[in-house]
């Protein structure tokens, strides 16, 4: 099964890929726990690139390029094997960021990021969590945190507000795939409810295989 999480800055997707993965362990399923951009040495090269620097360093166009070429090399290192071996692949972050963020933030560029997802991807999450929070809130953590992604911290509040719209529509979307959780609550109460749902669609996709 292939988890995902996705949101804006600071909302909390990296703290709850690593609980969620640590709760599927402790239940007896053999996870891996990446990310992206980055997740595979090429990726995290590309990681370097993306996240660093001149919020204009890079035209949105140049940015899918980018993204889709880290995603393709991590979904061939790591994301595919893992899955064909039958893992659970728990990602911070996968297409759906591209979608909002250079496909919906910064440019009408949704049938782009879509074509060359067709093209080079090909593949959706099983479950997708979306942790929705109020943009300043989450802005405010980012830059507390000093993660490494200052460029696009850097674009500031309006993008934030305007990508907090674009992940909740992607959920409507994809309502099939998603999940909204509240990301203002305790860690401990967005992790619970994470693994509840988690944990209540796996044997459904692992009686699929």
């Amino acid at each position: 099964m292939f988890i995902t999480f996705e949101g804006i800055d600071g909302c909390g997707k990296s703290t709850q890929a690593r609980m969620l993965a640590q709760t599927l362990r402790e239940a007896g399923h053999d996870v891996v726990l990446t990310r992206e951009p980055g997740g595979s040495p090429g990726a995290e090269e590309i990681r370097e690139l993306l996240l660093r620097g001149d919020p204009d360093r890079w035209s949105a166009e140049t940015e899918i390029l980018l993204f889709t070429a880290a995603r393709r090399d991590h979904l061939e290192r790591v994301i595919a094997p893992a899955l064909a071996a039958g893992r659970v692949v728990v990602c911070d972050r996968f297409a759906d960021s591209t979608r909002v963020y250079q496909g919906l933030s910064r440019g009408d560029l949704r049938g782009l990021v879509d074509q060359l997802h067709a093209l080079m991807i090909g593949r959706e999450p099983d479950l997708t969590f979306i942790i929705d929070m109020d943009p300043e809130t989450a802005l405010a953590r980012a830059r507390e945190r000093g993660g490494g992604e200052a460029r696009f911290e850097d674009f500031g509040a309006d993008l934030q507000r305007r990508m907090r719209a674009g992940f909740l529509a992607l959920a409507r979307e994809f309502s099939g795939r998603c999940r909204v959780l509240d990301g203002s609550r305790a860690p401990q109460e967005v992790a619970r409810e994470a693994a509840a749902l988690a944990l209540a669609a796996l044997p459904a996709a692992e009686a699929g295989r």
